[in-house]
């Protein structure tokens, strides 16, 4: 439902480009805190590699 709503990746839009989103990505990390998992203000719409590029980022690299 949330992708219906924001179809675009927000990330490629902040660098002129229109690309589909196909992931719903938290801004902040839920690190299994549910109230933050499911807070719709922390979600935001990202192509699959937007968004692993900043889970890249997030976590330190590919792979954990």
């Amino acid at each position: 439902m949330y992708l219906s709503l924001h179809p675009l990746c927000v990330e490629c839009r902040r660098h002129g480009k229109t690309v589909a989103a196909s992931v719903v990505d938290h801004i902040q990390p839920h690190k299994g805190d549910e109230d933050l998992f499911w807070d719709e203000r922390n979600w935001q719409a990202l192509c699959k590699p937007c968004h692993d590029a900043k889970t890249a980022r997030e976590d330190g690299g590919f792979g954990r």
